[in-house]
């Protein structure tokens, strides 16, 4: 089979298209075709090493894939050959990853797609949701009646965070550039601040007189003393972007105001973590609600120039989905599902 993949980790000049024997799935694996995989930056954090997880080399890279069952094994009942499936968690701890012809995906970590959703919508949004659902509620605990901040509500993450905070019956106060003020308040925020504002301190808070409960920012300044600041007592920070971020804590305020920082990287979430998440990406999936603003596809053979793009921060909110299929056919699209 074809894959991308690394034999040292590295730049994205490490990343080599070529063949790979095709994986042999276990009793409780699931052997899938894929269909779509994309291109996350913790995808390219583990291939440069900023992210330490243990890997196998040759080293397959990416972790998102949406494709069809091929071959399960017996301890994998639920699943069936020509099955649509989808999985968010390969390509670390050890698994190889999703940027191939075939996968091995152990059944606890595969979901079946819900029926007529486009694989590249699909595989955009896997990682931006659950993402998003771990924030706010296995992390952030929020709660009907919260004032929950999202910072960089325009993005791929933040958006979901908007439109999921407001379903649970938050109120949502964003910060996102001018341009993109009415998309945000269409996701379900009562105010959207420009981030760019001289006085946005000022204005949060104004928009925020009791509070925040919950203090999510997307973009990875993550400036506590601003964060912890706006808190209300008993407040939360979550942090989950911003790998290399070093800001200072002001630990008075936080302690004195009853309030907590919690980070996590989904990564580490757990399988039942996952499965929880899940439900609300199908769910997403499922009533088209949420939808990336605007992909791009690029065959499997660009993964090398897609993690550029990545490490660049060329997207400006543009998802990369990559098609095996468009190698195959020597550039034309491929069908859905």
């Amino acid at each position: 089979m074809r894959a991308a993949f690394v034999e040292r980790l590295g730049p994205p000049e490490e990343i080599t298209y070529g063949e790979l024997p095709t994986p042999c799935p276990g009793p409780t694996d699931v052997l899938v075709e894929v269909v779509a995989t994309t291109v996350n930056p913790v995808d390219a954090f583990v291939r440069s090493g900023l992210f330490a997880t243990p890997v196998p080399f040759p080293f397959v890279v990416g972790r998102d894939l949406v494709g069809r069952v091929l071959r399960a094994g017996p301890g994998a009942a639920d699943f069936s050959p020509g099955d649509v499936v989808w999985c968010d968690s390969l390509g670390h701890e050890g698994r190889q990853g999703a940027a191939a012809e075939r996968a091995v995906v152990a059944a606890d970590r595969l979901l079946h797609l819900p029926p007529g959703v486009d694989p590249a919508v699909a595989v955009a949004l896997l990682h931006p949701a659950a993402t998003a659902h771990l924030a706010l509620f296995t992390h952030g605990r929020a709660r009907p009646g919260d004032t929950v901040l999202v910072e960089g509500a325009a993005g791929n993450v933040g958006a979901v965070l908007v439109a999921l905070a407001a379903e649970a019956g938050a109120r949502v106060v964003a910060t996102a550039a001018a341009r993109d003020a009415e998309y945000v308040r269409g996701l379900g925020a009562a105010e959207v601040l420009d981030y760019r504002a001289e006085d946005l301190g000022e204005r949060l808070r104004a928009a925020c007189p009791d509070g925040v409960d919950l203090y999510l920012d997307t973009s990875g300044r993550n400036e506590l003393a601003t964060s912890v600041d706006l808190l209300a007592r008993g407040g939360r920070v979550v942090l989950f972007s911003g790998a290399r971020a070093r800001p200072e804590l002001p630990v008075g305020p936080l302690y004195m105001k009853d309030c907590s920082i919690t980070g996590f990287v989904i990564s580490h979430a757990t399988t039942a973590q996952l499965a929880q998440a899940a439900q609300t990406v199908n769910r997403l999936l499922a009533d088209g609600r949420a939808r990336p603003r605007s992909i791009e596809t690029l065959p499997l053979s660009a993964t090398a120039e897609a993690h550029r793009m990545v490490e660049r921060g060329a997207l400006h909110g543009r998802r990369l989905v990559l098609l095996p299929g468009l190698d195959a056919m020597d550039g034309t699209a491929v069908s859905g599902m």
